[in-house]
């Protein structure tokens, strides 16, 4: 094999760790033929050459690419598809709800497969819940007393904590405001129970 130059290696090298950290997938070998100047037959020696000299790691393919950097960063992500308007009897997450997509690190958010809203208004507000925050919970259709869900009554979804009412035989929602009444329903499907909430800084 003929000789490949250390600093080309190390010029692909900053490429596919600069293009994955702003992308989250690495390029193709296209990609870096146009950033480094050579065509993509001498790409893929090179790539090649530096997963036996042990600088990459090509045992995915070349489109899951792994250098020192993305090995050592958490690179289980999962993308959280952001919900909006509720059709009326449509869970709160089907397709035709999703507004845009959060990427986030999966030991970040646990087990299971989750969705986000923006919260509204301000009835979650002694949970720590403002309006305009991102809260992301965990898809379920059940949840245990106290937990705080995002409940559809109706086509409308709300946020608040869940409780059962055995007295009135029905579902109390309680609202985290001291200026607010509890909500009584004799079915709400709960949709998931909030495990994240993702704010900005005031």
């Amino acid at each position: 094999m003929r000789y490949k130059s250390e600093e080309t290696m190390q010029s692909i090298i900053d490429f596919i760790d600069d293009y994955y950290f702003k992308n989250n997938y690495t390029p193709t070998l296209i990609e870096i033929a146009q950033k480094v100047g050579i065509d993509k037959s001498n790409v893929s020696r090179y790539l090649k050459e530096m997963s036996q000299k042990g600088l990459i790691d090509l045992s995915h393919g070349y489109r899951k690419i792994k250098t020192d950097k993305i090995s050592k960063s958490d690179t289980s992500l999962v993308r959280v598809p952001v919900v909006g308007t509720v059709a009326c009897g449509n869970p709160i997450f089907a397709e035709e709800n999703v507004e845009s997509y959060l990427t986030i690190s999966a030991s970040f958010l646990g087990s299971g497969e989750h969705f986000a809203l923006k919260a509204k208004g301000d009835s979650m507000i002694n949970a720590g819940i403002e309006d305009g925050d991102y809260v992301i919970a965990r898809k379920q259709n059940t949840a245990q007393e106290g937990q705080i869900v995002v409940a559809l009554v109706g086509d409308s979804a709300t946020l608040k904590r869940y409780f059962i009412d055995k007295q009135k035989k029905m579902i109390r929602l309680h609202p985290e405001n001291d200026s607010m009444q509890d909500l009584y329903f004799e079915k709400a499907d709960i949709q998931g129970v909030v495990k994240k909430v993702i704010k900005d800084v005031r």
